[in-house]
């Protein structure tokens, strides 16, 4: 039996990065990473200022 190879595409490699860094970011935040909001839209609204704050940050 051969084995397909899959070529290695450096723009999706370079976006799947990207993607696990903002996740592992947003991690530092302990209100989003240990998840002590009970409804899902105070949690949504913690990640979105999160979010907000890593992308404003110098």
């Amino acid at each position: 039996m051969e084995r397909i190879r899959v070529g290695f595409d450096k723009t999706i490699h370079k976006r799947r990065n990207e993607v696990e860094r903002t996740i592992n970011a947003l991690k530092n935040f302990r209100a989003g990473a240990t998840r002590y909001d009970k409804r899902a839209y105070v949690f949504h609204g913690t990640v979105t200022i999160a979010s907000i704050r890593l992308w404003l940050r110098p």
